[in-house]
């Protein structure tokens, strides 16, 4: 039996090659795409970057056969070479482009010399810790001084403001690099940097210098961290200052929520971001983060993400100050790239701790400087929380109080820790 014709008539030749010609376009344009996709969905069932680069270029040589052998056809010039050729051509440009922008390493400068009062501890969690000590002047009170830094993943270099005298107050100071930041270990699993190995770190750290409470100090992400042992450990705490805190709840205020900090970039700061954060190296590992964390560590190592990091905590060091104050001096103590994202990850997936706080009886002071980009609630709710607890703000500081009003930050940390009067008003 015939075949009935089509209503509009045979399709004309020019229409078949005007098709097949933007078929042909569209394969060329859609198989790194492909490529691309297939190397991000094999990270569901892998971390091996070469099974990785192997199933994205089995997607792409399929998708360029299938759809350059149809484009042939239209052409007229069907047939398995020209299809192989195209497939081949495709690949092999995929390869090159994958060469030159995700399989291209980020800069990754050799690490500085570690400065001479640096020291590690060997802890029973798996953490080599780097820290560095003041020793009490005299006889030593029992509650040393542990400062606990931001971030997470963000160390500052050397003894905090303020330690020095609390040493010449007989208090025995330690600062340290948070596990997976600074000089200290770098996981080799990341999906073990969470919240409770932090806890679990600075209690090892307790521990082993001898002491029954502490006294802790913690700095934005610090004060988050400080919160979290006081729920788990909050026996061994003597006191606690929450310098500028950050969310009491990570899953109340996740993302940028509690605050953003970069608001503030001047147009060649937002155009410097913008050329950091578009590598091609560093959104595949970022794709990959959400997939599969094991397979972004097994593409781009701690060094060079550690070493971005850096590049964007330099850009945004100052914007986070009171106009017109003094910038911050540069230190070149590493970042902790995955220290960062998987333990904020942690962080925004735990379950509320304000109901074992509100019971928690240990004298705490919160500090607010004037300029804090952090939401007053972010702030008020440590306040309202925690029991025995004194909020003071700070009048022409922003969310780095102690370099801003390192006098005043130093004397209130004094007089709180000496039961004396605080110099500035409680609010």
């Amino acid at each position: 039996m015939a075949l009935r014709s089509s209503p509009f008539g045979p399709f004309p030749p020019l229409a078949r090659r005007i098709c097949g010609g933007l078929l042909l376009a569209v394969t060329v344009a859609l198989t790194p795409a492909a490529a691309a996709a297939g190397f991000v969905a094999a990270a569901f069932a892998t971390a091996s970057v070469p099974l990785l680069v192997a199933t994205g270029l089995a997607v792409a040589a399929a998708v360029a056969a299938l759809l350059g052998g149809a484009a042939f056809s239209l052409l007229g010039k069907g047939g398995l070479r020209a299809t192989a050729t195209l497939t081949g051509v495709l690949l092999l440009g995929v390869s090159a482009l994958a060469a030159a922008t995700v399989f291209h390493s980020m800069p990754t400068p050799a690490a500085g010399p570690v400065p001479s009062d640096v020291r590690f501890w060997n802890l029973p969690t798996g953490s080599r810790i780097a820290y560095v000590h003041t020793a009490a002047v005299g006889t030593p009170r029992p509650t040393p001084v542990i400062f606990l830094h931001g971030g997470p993943g963000t160390p500052g270099e050397g003894i905090p403001t303020g330690g020095r005298e609390l040493a010449a107050n007989g208090f025995d100071v330690y600062s340290y690099d948070q596990v997976g930041a600074g000089r200290s270990t770098r996981l080799s699993d990341i999906t073990g940097y969470t919240v409770a190995r932090q806890v679990a770190d600075l209690d090892a750290i307790r521990r082993l210098l001898g002491a029954d409470r502490i006294v802790l100090v913690g700095q934005s992400w610090g004060g988050s961290l400080a919160a979290q042992y006081l729920r788990a450990h909050a026996s061994h705490v003597a006191k606690a200052v929450f310098a500028s805190p950050g969310a009491l709840w990570g899953r109340e205020y996740p993302g940028a929520k509690a605050g953003e900090p970069w608001d503030d970039l001047t147009p060649a700061q937002r155009s410097r971001r913008d050329d950091l954060d578009s590598r091609p190296r560093l959104i595949a590992a970022s794709l990959l983060l959400g997939v599969n964390p094991r397979a972004a560590h097994a593409l781009a190592g701690d060094r060079e993400l550690d070493h971005w990091m850096h590049e964007v905590a330099l850009l945004g060091k100052d914007t986070t100050s009171c106009a017109g104050a003094a910038p911050t001096e540069a230190h070149s103590n590493p970042q902790g790239f995955y220290n960062n994202q998987m333990t904020v990850k942690d962080f925004e997936q735990l379950p509320d701790p304000r109901p074992v706080l509100r019971k928690v009886h240990v004298p705490s002071l919160i500090l607010r400087g004037q300029c804090d980009f952090v939401k007053p609630e972010v702030t008020q709710e440590y306040r309202q929380t925690l029991p025995d607890s004194r909020l003071v703000h700070v009048q022409g500081a922003g969310y780095a109080i102690a370099h801003a009003q390192p006098r005043l930050y130093t004397a209130l940390l004094r007089a709180f820790l000496l039961d004396k009067p605080l110099p500035a008003p409680e609010s």
